[in-house]
């Protein structure tokens, strides 16, 4: 699915429908990051005992309504948006960026970022990745 067809999609992104395709797509950046069952609950802010949770998402339920699931589900959705941008012609790091271990963030990966700084670790990694696309 192109960005603009997401766009279009999730054009009330609170809405119902919109909520489900946000998890449909969120599922979807999970598979292509290759993240574990522990990493995609830790990165929606979600407790280790609630795995059946991105079954229903996969399935098709809608993105929880509060606003921190949103929130996440948002950072995650630009950070890849960012990353198609920069590597357009290089799906290896678009899909592998995330796991490759990075100066700019003391030698971490931007994963290990984003999961021991949970929302605050969504947001600077997307602030950096937007820093980049507009220098």
């Amino acid at each position: 699915m192109s960005a603009h067809a997401a766009e279009e999609i999730v054009a009330d992104p609170w809405s119902e429908q919109g909520r489900t395709a946000i998890a449909k797509m969120v599922m979807r950046l999970f598979e292509r990051w290759k993240l574990s069952t522990a990493e995609q609950l830790e990165l929606l802010g979600l407790s280790p005992t609630s795995r059946n949770v991105l079954g229903r998402y996969r399935r098709g339920q809608p993105l929880s309504e509060s606003r921190d699931a949103m929130d996440r589900a948002a950072y995650l959705l630009s950070i890849h948006k960012a990353l198609r941008a920069l590597y357009p012609e290089n799906p290896e790091i678009v899909y592998g960026w995330v796991k490759m271990r990075n100066r700019q963030f003391d030698n971490f990966t931007p994963l290990e970022v984003m999961k021991k700084d949970g929302l605050l670790g969504l947001a600077k990694i997307d602030w950096h990745l937007s820093a980049r696309l507009n220098h």
